[in-house]
């Protein structure tokens, strides 16, 4: 009971201190409405030199979190991918801050038009677990460049990152200009009904849905960046190797825990077997061993590691095969390591194919025709990213154009995430809006249309009383 009342106390204490620095935010914007380029670009390079003094302090972080993250996949799917995109924006951003002329019809001389691109004012961002550097740095990257005060709620299940995140962001930044908060769930309902002038939230559809609805009592844009189960299709006559040593990358990066990693797979119904072998090297060769395996990271709490095995059970015991890629015969009771999966014979009816994995197992559904693989996933909620694995370029340009899903890559997993110059964001179930690049400065930026004129008035002949040769003309003109 005393412990009860100690923890209320302090997640009470956290959204004081919250409400308090959304106040002072507020007010610093309210006198800084328009930060020029310059101060937005000194403010990102201070950003990209903080990130690489405390890259190693933020991967042990890391790691501490996980109990076992591989540092080099900190490096290339956090602190790479978030210095290029900074180094991106501010090579930028001079450009994209330019007011934009727009069109006047004849009707409307003598005028002037154009879009002029101003801060929203306080952003919230919500960063997940799984990445927890980069999903937060990607959003506070584009929140800054388009001239924004930024709130950030880590999650409660990396705290030592947050620890050191807010450390990193404390050297460099007052917290009227960028705080980070912390704390459990309470913290993070209490945060997504803060009055921002616009929200990214990433995570889970289940608790996307929690926050869009406490967001909309404020009428507040949000931009969700949620999940689902991306397919990979397999095609007919693509090598085998080639399709299994990409996907294996994709599903292997952090064990699978990863919005964006190959779900399942479709793959021809004469070629299982095969892309069963092949996914068996391929998984051997990037993890020979994956017990003590510094490069293979272990699922990052007790919960989630049951949620997982919880799958895996209710898919065996419903009939399917499973197929453990364990390559050294390694025992992992005392442990968080989830060897690589396979699951044959899979039905609608497993909770496996009912819900995101988020973790290294993968069905393998079987398909006579492509066509059979592309209703497959239109009878699907939408998928935040989809996969294609054949060099036949014309069903290569058949399933850019005839699927639906937030993303996609022509053989390969999820690099299309990396890309600089290309929105990233899901379709309805699966997410909306965009960010990265230019499509981040557009997200966190009000495009504000100007209509100009001066002193002679064009507009007279339209006013009341109506009636007259002008008037008439310009229906004869105009209204045809």
């Amino acid at each position: 009971m005393v412990a009860d009342i100690a923890y209320m106390q302090d997640q009470q204490k956290s959204i004081s201190r919250m409400h308090q620095l959304f106040d002072q935010q507020r007010g610093a914007f309210g006198n800084h409405p328009m930060p020029d380029a310059g101060s937005r670009i000194d403010a990102l390079k201070s950003l990209k030199s903080a990130l690489l003094r405390y890259q190693e302090p933020l991967i042990q972080a890391i790691s501490t979190d996980f109990g076992r993250r591989s540092a080099d996949e900190t490096r290339l799917a956090e602190i790479l991918p978030a210095i290029e995109g900074i180094k991106y924006v501010s090579k930028r951003l001079r450009r994209w801050m330019k007011p934009s002329s727009r069109h006047v019809g004849m009707a409307f001389q003598p005028g002037k038009a154009k879009v002029i691109y101003q801060p929203l004012g306080v952003v919230g961002v919500i960063v997940p677990w799984n990445y927890p550097l980069y999903l937060a740095m990607g959003p506070l990257t584009g929140a800054l460049a388009a001239g924004n005060r930024v709130m950030i709620k880590m999650s409660e299940s990396t705290p030592e990152t947050a620890r050191i995140f807010a450390q990193m962001l404390g050297d460099i930044f007052d917290e009227d200009q960028v705080a980070v908060i912390t704390g459990e769930a309470e913290v993070g309902m209490a945060f997504s009904k803060l009055a921002f002038d616009h929200l990214l939230f990433t995570g889970s559809t289940g608790v996307g849905k929690h926050v869009m609805r406490a967001a909309a009592e404020n009428l507040t844009p949000v931009t969700l960046e949620l999940g689902g189960k991306s397919p990979a299709i397999v095609s007919k006559d693509v090598p085998l190797a080639d399709a299994a040593e990409r996907i294996a990358f994709g599903k292997g990066v952090n064990a699978g825990q990863t919005c964006v990693a190959p779900d399942y797979v479709l793959c021809p119904r004469d070629r299982v077997d095969g892309l069963v072998d092949a996914l068996r090297i391929q998984f051997a060769r990037l993890y020979p061993t994956l017990r003590d395996n510094a490069d293979y990271t272990q699922v990052v709490n007790p919960r989630q590691y049951q949620r997982i095995q919880g799958y895996l059970q209710d898919a065996r015991e419903k009939g399917a095969r499973v197929i453990e890629l364990n390559p050294a015969d390694e025992t992992f009771s005392d442990t968080r390591v989830l060897p690589p999966t396979l699951l044959l014979d899979v039905t609608d009816d497993m909770k496996i194919m009912q819900e995101e994995i988020f973790g290294p197992l993968m069905p393998i559904v079987p398909y006579d025709r492509i066509e059979e693989a592309m209703a497959y996933i239109a009878d699907r909620p939408r998928p935040l990213a989809l996969y294609y694995f054949g060099y036949d370029k014309a069903e290569q340009e058949r399933l850019m154009n005839q699927t639906h899903a937030g993303g996609m890559c022509i053989n390969d997993t999820i690099l299309h995430v990396a890309q600089d110059d290309m929105p990233f964001g899901g379709i309805g179930p699966s997410g909306m809006g965009h960010y990265h690049g230019h499509e981040g400065f557009l997200t966190f930026s009000k495009a504000k249309g100007v209509y100009i004129k001066q002193r002679f008035n064009g507009a007279r002949p339209i006013y009341p009383p109506y009636g007259g040769t002008i008037l008439k003309l310009v229906y004869k003109l105009f209204i045809r």
